[in-house]
């Protein structure tokens, strides 16, 4: 049997006025999504538990099957495993963006992303500022484009943090760090801004009318978390395709080889083709693979509602379909197509409802067939409703049949 997961981060949403009251995932033309709720299962998953923020790093975890109750620490630690960095058991993994700061009659958090500032240049500033404020307990390494990573050596856990993608346009001073070791986290970013003000990359980027990266923001903190090895578990061989530190580091904690992508940038102009053609290759050779899609997440962020339909449109002939279209000689199969948590675009940030997945079977019987279309909506009122989010996946690979048939009576 082949397994094949599917994810566009953040695809949900809400109804808008200006899309005559549909979600922008009900608006897009999504003919393979929809193919895979009117022949597969459509339904509803639940990822983040009660008292959770709706982060990424928590929903999937409990796409992957695991109960974030249990094990999770923080973001920072899991992506602290994709860079390759070995965490001691006292060490405290930090989430370090580049973000743009604005300053006006009280400081603005502009922009998370700092312009989508290119890894290239972000690796500059991140090295830079290594060297200007990285000492025997404070590390900095790069990452990818504006996503980074701070370690503390023996350092502090119990911090109040805030993602700045939550802030978007809003001032920073009541989302700062709070909590013990509060005043060493705070002193970094505001040195940051003081050595990032005259930066050479920043003073190109103003030159070019590019937002500077002005500031590091810290957040996301944990110490390396313990959980068992989806391979291990299941007895599966597979791989993890994404362009985010965040996924790639959860695949390795799991157990599951980080494949990378040539052109894969986390947005909405990352190298599609070449992750539809990278998952079928592996497939072929293993029995499962994750293939993750950051853009239509990205466009939520953004308020970007032409950008977000044109995201999951390319999620759907893209991704979906060229994978749909690849595996049919590859039967027994089963592949799942979901989000993970809506993005709403009215928002710009995550939230914790549920959302919208299809699940079609290379055997007919394990299939509903219910004719729906992929839509929040159409899910809602049809589907199935799992929640926990965390038992979708054991039963996505041991016994799919017998349980949607519990499910639906």
């Amino acid at each position: 049997m082949k397994y094949i997961i599917l994810l566009g981060d953040g695809m949900a949403d809400l109804p808008l006025e200006e899309l005559g009251g549909k979600t922008p995932l009900e608006y897009a033309h999504t003919p393979y999504m929809d193919r895979i709720a009117e022949e597969g299962t459509l339904g509803m998953i639940n990822t983040i538990p009660e008292g959770f923020s709706p982060g990424s790093d928590v929903a999937i975890m409990s796409v992957l099957g695991y109960n974030p109750e249990e094990c999770y620490t923080g973001r920072g630690p899991l992506e602290a495993a994709n860079i390759g960095v070995r965490l001691g058991a006292d060490d405290v993994a930090f989430r370090c963006n580049l973000v743009t700061l604005r300053e006006n009659t009280e400081c603005i958090m502009e922009d998370f992303t700092a312009g989508h500032i290119t890894t290239e240049e972000a690796r500059r500033i991140i090295n830079d500022i290594n060297n200007y404020l990285g000492s025997s307990d404070f590390q900095f390494y790069p990452g990818v484009s504006y996503r980074h990573l701070l370690v503390w050596k023996y350092g502090k856990a119990d911090l109040s943090t805030t993602p700045p993608h939550d802030i978007t346009g809003i001032a920073i001073n009541d989302y700062l760090p709070r909590g013990k070791g509060m005043e060493a986290i705070r002193r970094l970013m505001e040195r940051s801004q003081i050595f990032l003000r005259d930066h050479p990359v920043n003073q190109l980027r103003i030159a070019e009318g590019k937002k500077p990266a002005n500031s590091i923001w810290l957040w996301g903190q944990g110490r390396a978390p313990k959980f068992a090895k989806l391979t291990d578990k299941y007895g599966l061989q597979g791989g993890m395709i994404s362009a985010v530190d965040l996924l790639n580091g959860i695949g390795i904690y799991a157990g599951l080889k980080v494949i990378r992508v040539d052109g894969a940038t986390g947005y909405i102009d990352t190298n599609y083709d070449g992750k539809a053609s990278m998952a079928l290759q592996s497939i072929r050779e293993s029995d499962f693979i994750f293939v993750h899609l950051e853009a239509p997440d990205e466009m939520g962020h953004e308020g970007n509602i032409a950008g977000k339909i044109r995201a999951i449109e390319d999620f759907d002939e893209k991704i979906v379909g060229a994978i749909l279209n690849g595996i049919y000689g590859m039967s027994p199969f089963r592949l799942l197509v979901l989000s993970d948590h809506p993005t709403p675009i009215s928002l710009r940030t995550h939230s914790s409802d549920p959302s919208p997945f299809g699940v079609l079977s290379s055997d007919k019987n394990e299939n509903l067939r219910k004719g729906l279309a992929f839509s929040e909506k159409s899910a809602l009122r049809d589907g199935l409703m799992i929640s926990p989010g965390y038992l979708l996946m054991d039963r996505f690979i041991k016994d799919w049949r017998p349980y949607i048939e519990e499910k639906s009576r």
